[in-house]
């Protein structure tokens, strides 16, 4: 989880297509067991990186558990944040 983010918040990784597909592959397990910050993260990636319909429903599901959780990245993305 922890290599995913670093990963994807590194200004000059994050913006690489294998190391997005690398870095999902490592939140899929913990997103799976519910953990709310890899739902989160997967979500947001699979909605903004996926070309496929199936793949972003995916996502915008990943994103609705994490939102329901209380994550606010998740309720900002889904457009639920109230500011």
């Amino acid at each position: 989880m922890r290599v995913a983010e670093w990963l994807l918040d590194s200004p000059r990784l994050g913006d690489n297509q294998n190391i997005k597909h690398f870095a999902g592959r490592l939140l899929k397990q913990p997103a799976r067991e519910g953990v709310v910050a890899a739902q989160s993260r997967l979500g947001q990636l699979m909605c903004r990186e996926c070309g496929n319909a199936r793949d972003r429903r995916i996502g915008h599901d990943l994103l609705r558990q994490a939102a329901r959780a209380g994550d606010l990245r998740a309720r900002q993305e889904l457009g639920l944040s109230e500011d």
